[in-house]
Protein backbone atom coordinates (compact mmCIF):
# COMPACT_ATOMS: atom_id res chain seq x y z
CA UNK A 1 0.00 0.00 0.00
CA UNK A 2 1.36 3.41 -1.03
CA UNK A 3 2.83 5.44 1.82
CA UNK A 4 0.10 8.28 2.95
CA UNK A 5 1.65 11.75 2.41
CA UNK A 6 1.73 14.11 5.81
CA UNK A 7 -0.58 16.13 6.67
CA UNK A 8 0.09 19.72 7.37
CA UNK A 9 -2.82 21.71 9.39
CA UNK A 10 -2.09 24.58 11.37
CA UNK A 11 -3.04 25.42 14.76
CA UNK A 12 -3.04 21.80 16.07
CA UNK A 13 -0.71 19.58 18.13
CA UNK A 14 1.78 17.41 16.19
CA UNK A 15 3.39 14.41 17.56
CA UNK A 16 6.66 13.86 15.44
CA UNK A 17 8.65 10.87 15.88
CA UNK A 18 12.13 10.96 13.96
CA UNK A 19 14.43 7.88 13.33
CA UNK A 20 18.11 7.00 12.44
CA UNK A 21 17.89 5.32 8.79
CA UNK A 22 18.21 1.53 9.70
CA UNK A 23 18.33 2.19 13.16
CA UNK A 24 21.37 4.56 13.60
CA UNK A 25 21.95 6.14 16.30
CA UNK A 26 21.27 10.21 15.86
CA UNK A 27 22.92 11.10 19.35
CA UNK A 28 26.32 9.61 19.66
CA UNK A 29 27.41 11.74 22.74
CA UNK A 30 26.04 15.38 24.64
CA UNK A 31 27.70 17.61 22.02
CA UNK A 32 24.70 15.86 19.04
CA UNK A 33 21.68 16.54 21.94
CA UNK A 34 23.26 20.20 22.46
CA UNK A 35 23.44 20.75 19.24
CA UNK A 36 20.14 19.18 18.47
CA UNK A 37 18.32 21.83 21.10
CA UNK A 38 20.04 24.88 20.27
CA UNK A 39 18.52 24.25 16.58
CA UNK A 40 14.99 23.56 18.30
CA UNK A 41 16.03 26.56 20.46
CA UNK A 42 16.28 29.14 17.50
CA UNK A 43 13.88 27.52 14.98
CA UNK A 44 10.64 27.66 17.69
CA UNK A 45 10.31 31.24 18.61
CA UNK A 46 11.15 32.19 14.20
CA UNK A 47 8.57 29.53 12.92
CA UNK A 48 5.70 30.24 15.86
CA UNK A 49 6.01 26.81 17.18
CA UNK A 50 5.14 26.02 20.54
CA UNK A 51 6.80 22.80 21.88
CA UNK A 52 5.05 21.06 25.09
CA UNK A 53 6.89 17.65 25.31
CA UNK A 54 10.17 16.03 23.79
CA UNK A 55 12.59 13.39 24.38
CA UNK A 56 15.85 12.66 23.31
CA UNK A 57 16.65 8.82 22.61
CA UNK A 58 19.78 7.26 21.12
CA UNK A 59 18.08 6.36 17.98
CA UNK A 60 15.14 8.32 18.08
CA UNK A 61 13.46 11.39 19.29
CA UNK A 62 10.01 12.44 20.00
CA UNK A 63 8.78 16.22 19.56
CA UNK A 64 4.93 17.86 20.84
CA UNK A 65 4.47 20.83 18.89
CA UNK A 66 1.88 23.03 18.37
CA UNK A 67 2.23 24.42 14.76
CA UNK A 68 1.94 28.56 14.20
CA UNK A 69 1.88 30.04 10.85
CA UNK A 70 4.90 28.05 9.23
CA UNK A 71 4.23 24.85 8.30
CA UNK A 72 5.56 22.00 10.12
CA UNK A 73 7.09 20.56 7.25
CA UNK A 74 9.34 23.82 7.24
CA UNK A 75 9.90 23.43 10.34
CA UNK A 76 10.96 19.86 10.19
CA UNK A 77 13.29 20.31 7.01
CA UNK A 78 15.29 22.80 8.44
CA UNK A 79 15.65 21.22 11.74
CA UNK A 80 16.83 17.89 10.23
CA UNK A 81 19.07 19.02 7.24
CA UNK A 82 20.85 21.38 9.81
CA UNK A 83 21.04 18.77 12.48
CA UNK A 84 22.44 15.74 9.88
CA UNK A 85 24.78 18.33 8.26
CA UNK A 86 26.50 19.31 11.37
CA UNK A 87 26.22 15.47 12.70
CA UNK A 88 28.21 13.95 9.46
CA UNK A 89 30.88 16.71 9.92
CA UNK A 90 31.08 16.01 13.75
CA UNK A 91 31.81 12.20 13.10
CA UNK A 92 33.27 12.72 9.68
CA UNK A 93 30.19 10.34 8.07
CA UNK A 94 28.09 10.60 4.85
CA UNK A 95 25.10 9.57 3.78
CA UNK A 96 21.52 9.92 5.49
CA UNK A 97 21.32 10.21 9.10
CA UNK A 98 17.16 9.76 9.04
CA UNK A 99 14.63 7.31 8.09
CA UNK A 100 12.20 8.53 5.75
CA UNK A 101 12.75 12.71 7.53
CA UNK A 102 10.29 12.17 10.07
CA UNK A 103 7.03 10.79 10.89
CA UNK A 104 4.13 13.20 12.27
CA UNK A 105 0.43 12.55 13.79
CA UNK A 106 -1.89 15.52 14.40
CA UNK A 107 -3.40 14.78 17.64
CA UNK A 108 -7.01 16.07 19.13
CA UNK A 109 -6.37 17.90 22.07
CA UNK A 110 -8.50 17.16 24.70
CA UNK A 111 -8.67 14.34 25.45
CA UNK A 112 -5.05 13.20 24.20
CA UNK A 113 -2.41 16.37 25.23
CA UNK A 114 -2.05 15.16 28.53
CA UNK A 115 -1.69 11.33 27.66
CA UNK A 116 0.86 12.52 24.90
CA UNK A 117 2.63 14.73 27.82
CA UNK A 118 3.13 11.31 29.81
CA UNK A 119 3.69 9.01 26.71
CA UNK A 120 6.32 11.13 25.17
CA UNK A 121 8.30 11.80 28.74
CA UNK A 122 8.38 8.41 30.26
CA UNK A 123 10.07 6.92 27.14
CA UNK A 124 13.83 6.98 29.18
CA UNK A 125 12.70 5.30 31.90
CA UNK A 126 10.51 2.18 29.57
CA UNK A 127 13.93 2.23 27.30
CA UNK A 128 16.18 1.87 30.64
CA UNK A 129 17.47 5.12 29.65
CA UNK A 130 17.04 5.65 33.20
CA UNK A 131 16.67 3.22 35.98
CA UNK A 132 13.70 4.98 38.08
CA UNK A 133 11.31 7.50 38.15
CA UNK A 134 13.68 9.74 40.43
CA UNK A 135 16.39 9.75 37.43
CA UNK A 136 13.89 10.54 35.02
CA UNK A 137 13.14 13.83 36.92
CA UNK A 138 16.65 15.23 36.52
CA UNK A 139 17.15 13.23 32.82
CA UNK A 140 18.41 16.32 30.69
CA UNK A 141 17.23 15.32 27.32
CA UNK A 142 13.73 15.58 28.19
CA UNK A 143 11.18 18.13 28.83
CA UNK A 144 9.86 16.29 31.63
CA UNK A 145 12.89 17.61 33.69
CA UNK A 146 11.60 21.15 32.44
CA UNK A 147 8.24 20.68 33.57
CA UNK A 148 9.51 20.14 36.77
CA UNK A 149 11.62 23.10 37.59
CA UNK A 150 14.67 20.76 37.66
CA UNK A 151 16.15 22.75 34.50
CA UNK A 152 15.29 25.88 32.80
CA UNK A 153 14.47 26.10 28.98
CA UNK A 154 13.29 29.33 27.61
CA UNK A 155 11.40 27.54 24.42
CA UNK A 156 9.78 25.06 26.00
CA UNK A 157 5.95 26.22 26.65
CA UNK A 158 6.06 25.24 30.47
CA UNK A 159 3.47 27.57 31.45
CA UNK A 160 0.93 26.30 29.14
CA UNK A 161 1.17 22.27 30.32
CA UNK A 162 1.18 23.72 34.09
CA UNK A 163 -2.03 25.49 33.48
CA UNK A 164 -3.49 22.11 32.61
CA UNK A 165 -2.99 20.75 36.13
CA UNK A 166 -3.57 24.00 38.29
CA UNK A 167 -3.50 27.92 38.64
CA UNK A 168 -0.61 27.78 41.18
CA UNK A 169 2.70 26.40 39.84
CA UNK A 170 3.87 24.31 42.51
CA UNK A 171 0.67 22.55 43.01
CA UNK A 172 0.63 22.26 39.81
CA UNK A 173 3.79 20.77 38.88
CA UNK A 174 3.17 18.21 41.83
CA UNK A 175 -0.07 17.25 40.20
CA UNK A 176 1.95 16.71 36.79
CA UNK A 177 4.49 14.61 38.60
CA UNK A 178 1.82 12.43 39.81
CA UNK A 179 0.23 12.15 36.79
CA UNK A 180 3.14 10.63 35.22
CA UNK A 181 4.06 8.42 37.85
CA UNK A 182 0.52 6.97 38.14
CA UNK A 183 1.31 5.96 33.69
CA UNK A 184 4.16 4.13 34.74
CA UNK A 185 2.76 0.14 34.96
CA UNK A 186 -0.41 1.04 32.38
CA UNK A 187 0.10 -0.34 29.03
CA UNK A 188 1.82 1.36 26.47
CA UNK A 189 -0.05 3.57 23.89
CA UNK A 190 0.55 1.88 20.44
CA UNK A 191 -1.73 4.39 18.64
CA UNK A 192 0.04 7.56 19.82
CA UNK A 193 3.36 5.71 17.70
CA UNK A 194 0.54 5.56 14.32
CA UNK A 195 -1.15 2.87 13.08
CA UNK A 196 -4.95 0.78 12.08
CA UNK A 197 -6.80 1.60 15.73
CA UNK A 198 -7.69 5.07 16.38
CA UNK A 199 -9.28 6.00 19.45
CA UNK A 200 -12.82 7.28 19.30
CA UNK A 201 -12.94 4.69 15.91
CA UNK A 202 -13.21 1.49 17.56
CA UNK A 203 -14.34 -1.53 15.29
CA UNK A 204 -15.04 0.70 12.07
CA UNK A 205 -17.25 2.75 14.28
CA UNK A 206 -17.47 6.11 15.35
CA UNK A 207 -18.58 7.92 18.33
CA UNK A 208 -21.93 8.70 17.55
CA UNK A 209 -22.42 4.90 16.33
CA UNK A 210 -22.16 5.77 12.56
CA UNK A 211 -19.39 4.20 10.62
CA UNK A 212 -16.13 5.91 10.12
CA UNK A 213 -13.02 5.30 8.49
CA UNK A 214 -9.95 5.49 10.27
CA UNK A 215 -6.18 7.82 9.52
CA UNK A 216 -3.20 6.82 11.03
CA UNK A 217 -1.85 10.46 10.59
CA UNK A 218 -4.28 11.56 12.89
CA UNK A 219 -5.75 10.59 16.38
CA UNK A 220 -8.94 11.95 17.58
CA UNK A 221 -12.78 11.47 17.34
CA UNK A 222 -14.67 10.90 14.48
CA UNK A 223 -15.48 14.93 13.52
CA UNK A 224 -12.05 15.69 14.64
CA UNK A 225 -10.94 13.50 11.96
CA UNK A 226 -12.98 14.41 9.63
CA UNK A 227 -12.57 18.06 10.22
CA UNK A 228 -8.42 17.78 9.41
CA UNK A 229 -9.02 15.44 6.42
CA UNK A 230 -11.45 18.38 5.08
CA UNK A 231 -8.20 20.69 4.63
CA UNK A 232 -6.23 18.21 3.04
CA UNK A 233 -2.47 18.89 3.53
CA UNK A 234 -3.05 22.64 3.59
CA UNK A 235 -2.67 24.49 6.84
CA UNK A 236 -6.31 25.05 8.19
CA UNK A 237 -7.82 28.84 6.46
CA UNK A 238 -6.39 31.75 7.82
CA UNK A 239 -9.12 34.11 9.56
CA UNK A 240 -7.70 37.18 7.49
CA UNK A 241 -8.65 38.94 4.13
CA UNK A 242 -6.57 40.41 1.94
CA UNK A 243 -7.35 40.73 -1.59
CA UNK A 244 -4.88 38.40 -3.37
CA UNK A 245 -5.59 38.80 -6.78
CA UNK A 246 -2.19 38.48 -8.95
CA UNK A 247 -0.47 38.89 -5.69
CA UNK A 248 2.98 39.14 -4.95
CA UNK A 249 5.78 41.02 -2.57
CA UNK A 250 5.06 44.50 -4.30
CA UNK A 251 0.97 43.99 -3.91
CA UNK A 252 1.64 42.97 -0.07
CA UNK A 253 3.81 45.95 0.34
CA UNK A 254 1.56 48.47 -1.53
CA UNK A 255 -1.23 47.14 1.21
CA UNK A 256 0.82 47.51 4.06
CA UNK A 257 1.89 51.53 2.79
CA UNK A 258 -1.59 51.79 2.46
CA UNK A 259 -2.91 50.63 5.77
CA UNK A 260 0.10 52.60 7.57
CA UNK A 261 -0.08 55.38 5.13
CA UNK A 262 3.47 55.50 5.00
CA UNK A 263 6.02 55.39 2.05
CA UNK A 264 7.74 52.66 1.12
CA UNK A 265 10.85 54.26 2.00
CA UNK A 266 9.59 54.46 5.47
CA UNK A 267 8.88 51.06 5.53
CA UNK A 268 12.62 49.95 4.77
CA UNK A 269 13.94 52.86 7.10
CA UNK A 270 15.63 51.54 9.95
CA UNK A 271 14.19 52.55 13.40
CA UNK A 272 12.17 51.21 16.11
CA UNK A 273 9.13 53.86 15.80
CA UNK A 274 5.65 51.59 16.68
CA UNK A 275 4.10 52.34 13.58
CA UNK A 276 7.16 51.30 11.37
CA UNK A 277 7.48 48.10 13.36
CA UNK A 278 4.27 47.03 12.91
CA UNK A 279 4.23 47.29 9.37
CA UNK A 280 7.14 46.02 8.93
CA UNK A 281 6.23 42.64 11.09
CA UNK A 282 2.46 42.81 9.12
CA UNK A 283 4.35 42.95 5.76
CA UNK A 284 6.91 39.63 7.02
CA UNK A 285 3.46 37.38 7.92
CA UNK A 286 1.61 38.34 5.05
CA UNK A 287 4.43 37.49 2.91
CA UNK A 288 5.27 34.13 4.74
CA UNK A 289 1.53 33.22 4.93
CA UNK A 290 0.50 34.12 1.38
CA UNK A 291 3.61 33.80 -0.78
CA UNK A 292 5.71 31.05 1.43
CA UNK A 293 8.67 33.54 1.20
CA UNK A 294 11.81 32.27 2.93
CA UNK A 295 12.98 34.06 5.97
CA UNK A 296 16.42 34.41 4.20
CA UNK A 297 14.79 36.47 1.83
CA UNK A 298 12.49 38.60 3.91
CA UNK A 299 15.77 39.45 5.84
CA UNK A 300 17.39 41.08 3.05
CA UNK A 301 14.85 42.93 1.74
CA UNK A 302 14.91 44.41 5.08
CA UNK A 303 18.94 44.61 5.11
CA UNK A 304 18.61 42.52 8.84
CA UNK A 305 19.52 39.24 10.30
CA UNK A 306 17.74 36.47 9.52
CA UNK A 307 17.26 35.77 13.32
CA UNK A 308 15.47 38.82 13.74
CA UNK A 309 12.62 38.04 10.82
CA UNK A 310 10.84 35.27 12.72
CA UNK A 311 9.82 37.56 15.63
CA UNK A 312 8.67 39.27 13.15
CA UNK A 313 6.30 37.11 11.46
CA UNK A 314 5.05 35.98 14.99
CA UNK A 315 4.23 39.59 15.66
CA UNK A 316 2.65 40.29 12.71
CA UNK A 317 0.68 36.99 13.48
CA UNK A 318 -1.18 38.74 16.37
CA UNK A 319 -1.35 42.35 14.41
CA UNK A 320 -3.34 40.40 11.51
CA UNK A 321 -5.78 38.95 14.10
CA UNK A 322 -6.24 42.31 15.72
CA UNK A 323 -6.64 44.18 12.68
CA UNK A 324 -9.15 41.02 11.02
CA UNK A 325 -7.72 40.77 8.21
CA UNK A 326 -8.19 37.47 6.02
CA UNK A 327 -5.67 35.92 4.13
CA UNK A 328 -7.83 34.41 1.26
Amino acid sequence: MPRQARLDAADVLHHVMIRGVARTEIFLGNDDRIDFLNRMSRLLPETDMACYAWTLMTNHAHILLRTGAIRLSTFMARLLTGYASGFNRRHKRVGHLFQNRYHSIICQEEPYLRELLRYIHLNPLRSSLVPDYDALNSFPWSGHSVILGRQKNTWQDVGYILGLFSKDNRQARIAYSEFVRSGIDRDRRPEFAGGDVIEGIQAGRSLQNEPAKGDERILGDASFIADVLAHGKEPKAPRYQMDQSGINLDTIEKNICQIYEISERELYARGRHKKLVEARSLFCFLAVVQLNTKLVDLARRFGISGQAIGPAVTRGKRIAMMKGLKVV
